[in-house]
């Protein structure tokens, strides 16, 4: 892809026209959500990455007409859809083993692999940036993550099944991996409950304050019916202890990340699975948004698949992530598709801040590649939907053997431009801001 040159009035205005699309009616209910989510992208060009995959997907619009590596089938495999550096971490899986992978599903969607794979390079480009690393070093890193995902993808088609590829475990994993896993084993369920939670009368109720919103008798009536549809979506062997479901309390949420500014969100207080107080389990139930990636993809078999976006978020989630979290679910609440998930105590994200050392920073970037390759080969036909009905990782690996010696050199010039890209948008961006440019706010 070429990035396309304008000047920063064109391109601002073209910022603000995407904005516009992807948050106005979120910002227009709660533009105080998005004065401090904007804030938050003002501090650095990967922060503005983070928040802008609106943007990102707009740039690639033309692409979904065609591209390298793209065909009937590597257009339409499932995908992440959010997939930069950041977005990895632990996770306690449903065999109750910690796993180092991808994770935040919310833009997932089906649509060309490509596009992961890009967006994730422009990541590893404005990080060594951000690191005073130079243009040949992070070619050097972009390459070492290409060789690493086509390695684990011709491995996976070649026989190899997904369940017999090691994930990252305390086994398994190495250097910033095995860092976020053992901290991640330091944590309790008992030291999350004790920050959001208090006891009452001899029984767990959420503490005040915190973010926490006390409920309206109608809106708690309102998150509990919800809760109930939400129940009906959860696996059967979610489901073998019904004790486990017994609400405690309800809270509204305020203060969410980057990516979920505007978005109702509720905390409910559940009995889990004993009626010992510290293992109580907190879930949230949270309005799934629209995932970028879906405005620019027609398909209307992949449109129609899904019930609403919370429907979409889990789906697509079961599909990518192997054992994926046991309270993983969805529901309707105001006619709005609802995510609904444990507040897990387990969840530690991958901290680029003490990775320095290139060749550190290698070894991180190799493994992102290897989880990368693993999560495109567990959304295919094995994964129990019949949305993409083919093995993605021979269609894949078969697509990239067309040309293997321009695999790498593709994701390079790519991060290196839409990194240059990301960087001036970012100033352009915070000039719109400081300024009282952006409507709304």
């Amino acid at each position: 892809m070429s990035v396309p040159q304008l000047n920063d009035e064109h391109r601002g205005e073209e910022i603000l026209a995407v904005f516009d699309t992807a948050f106005g009616e979120l910002l227009a209910a709660d533009p105080a959500a998005f004065r401090v989510k904007f804030r938050k992208m003002a501090a650095s060009a990967f922060a503005f990455y983070r928040g802008t995959a609106a943007l990102f997907y707009h740039d690639q619009d033309a692409e979904k007409r065609g591209g390298p590596y793209l065909d009937e089938r590597t257009s339409r495999v499932w995908i992440h859809g959010d997939l930069h550096a950041e977005n990895f971490g632990t996770y306690m899986d449903a065999n109750g083993r910690l796993i180092f992978n991808v994770n935040d599903f919310d833009e997932a969607y089906v649509g060309p692999f490509t596009w992961d794979l890009k967006r994730l390079s422009a990541s590893i480009a404005l990080i060594g940036y951000a690191k005073a690393l130079s243009d040949e070093q992070i070619t050097e890193l972009v390459r070492v993550y290409a060789g690493a995902y086509r390695e684990r993808i011709h491995a996976l088609s070649t026989g190899a099944k997904s369940d017999e590829v090691p994930p990252f475990t305390l086994d398994t994993a190495q250097g910033p991996l095995l860092d976020a896993l053992r901290d991640a084993r330091s944590l309790t369920r008992f030291g999350l409950l004790d920050s959001m939670t208090e006891i009452r009368d001899f029984e767990r109720r959420f503490a005040a304050g915190g973010g926490s919103i006390e409920l309206d008798a109608a809106t708690r009536y309102k998150v509990l019916a919800a809760f109930d549809g939400y129940l009906e979506t959860l696996p059967e062997t979610s489901l073998a202890r019904p004790d486990s479901y017994r609400v405690k309390d309800v809270v509204g949420r305020r203060g969410i990340g980057i990516g979920s500014a505007g978005l109702p969100s509720y905390n409910i207080l559940l009995e889990g699975h004993s009626d010992a107080l510290e293992n109580d389990v907190v879930i949230y139930i949270k309005q799934a948004q629209t995932p970028a990636v879906s405005r620019h993809i027609t398909d209307p078999e992949i449109r129609g698949y899904f019930q609403h976006e919370g429907h979409r978020t889990v789906i697509s989630q079961r599909a990518l992530q192997a054992h994926a979290d046991p309270w993983l679910g969805w529901t309707e609440l105001d006619g709005a598709g609802q995510l609904v998930a444990e507040v897990s105590p387990y969840a530690v994200d991958l901290d680029w801040g003490d990775i320095d050392d290139p060749e550190e920073i290698a070894g991180v970037v190799a493994d992102l590649g290897r989880a990368t390759a693993t999560m495109h080969s567990a959304a295919d036909d094995q994964s129990g939907e019949s949305l993409v009905p083919f093995s993605t990782e021979r269609a894949i690996d078969a697509a990239i053997a067309a040309d293997e010696e321009g695999f790498a050199p593709l994701l390079v010039e790519f991060a290196h431009s839409y990194g240059a890209r990301a960087r001036a948008d970012h100033q352009i961006f915070v000039d719109l801001f400081r300024n009282g440019r952006i409507p709304g706010l």
